[in-house]
């Protein structure tokens, strides 16, 4: 499932890890082709105008169409993937991507500030110039929820974590729209450090939303025993939304139409 294997746009293209930790797999490079390795990769210009730098994306997008077709026609979307690296970095180095099932397109293509400020004018200016979501493609400017959290299995770290396993406890800062959080899940005991904040942070963007849950939680903690009065991760989608005044559901991607990017379609 390509949310879980975002793609950073930066120089080298291949072989990045996300923010969220998950790998993704580096493209093979002929052996008399590596580059020394002590050699750092160029610093990418970033584009002043961010809706220049979005138009010039999408026509490179309708060029690339055809080609994209038939590598996901073949199964193939890494190599999908690796034909969008450097359009997605001439938008802005510093983005995510990657290419989903669609919620009601066939595909998705996810381009992700990760909430960055800075970052956010390029991902709203990509997200504008977008061409209208088709049978074929819809496009997302921030990481969307899965529609049942409840069904998503993600491997990682040697370990399959069912998030149906995940439970949480949530308190409300009524006054500030504010959510704190503790993640559980049973095997986070038996995970690293850094695979056990991986698969705390992971559940709550699936479940919630990339943007959602940067917008209303405050505080989240691990919590490696199971702890007290927790909910699912489905219930605890639903407190947050409530607290955002927003449909405890209101479609297949759950956020889409409410979530503050502009009302734009996705």
């Amino acid at each position: 499932m390509g949310l879980f294997r975002r793609k950073r746009s930066g120089a080298d293209g291949v072989g990045h890890r996300g923010d969220d930790g998950t790998g993704v797999a580096a493209e093979s490079t002929p052996v008399g082709d590596a580059p020394d390795p002590r050699t750092p990769w160029p610093e990418q210009p970033v584009p002043d105008d961010p809706h220049a730098a979005a138009a010039e994306f999408w026509s490179t997008w309708a060029e690339l169409l055809p080609h994209l077709s038939a590598a996901l026609g073949e199964g193939d979307t890494e190599r999908a993937e690796n034909l969008l690296v450097e359009p997605v970095a001439a938008v802005h180095p510093g983005l995510q991507f990657s290419v989903d099932r669609g919620g009601r397109a066939i595909y998705a293509l996810v381009v992700s500030s990760r909430e960055d400020p800075e970052l956010r004018p390029y991902t709203d200016a990509w997200r504008q110039a977008a061409p209208p979501d088709d049978a074929i493609w819809e496009f997302h400017d921030s990481v969307p929820p899965v529609p049942d959290p409840a069904g998503v299995a993600v491997n990682f770290a040697g370990q399959r974590f069912d998030l149906d396993d995940v439970r949480v406890v949530a308190q409300v800062d009524d006054d500030a729209g504010l959510v704190d959080v503790a993640v559980h899940h049973p095997l986070l005991s038996e995970v690293d450090e850094f695979s056990r904040t991986t698969m705390t942070f992971l559940p709550l963007d699936v479940t919630l939303g990339e943007r959602l849950a940067a917008e209303r939680l405050r505080r989240v903690e691990t919590a490696v025993a199971a702890p007290d009065n927790a909910i699912t991760l489905v219930e605890f989608r639903g407190l947050v939304r409530q607290v955002a005044g927003l449909p405890a559901d209101d479609g297949p991607r759950g956020d889409d139409a409410d979530d503050g990017d502009g009302g734009a379609p996705r």
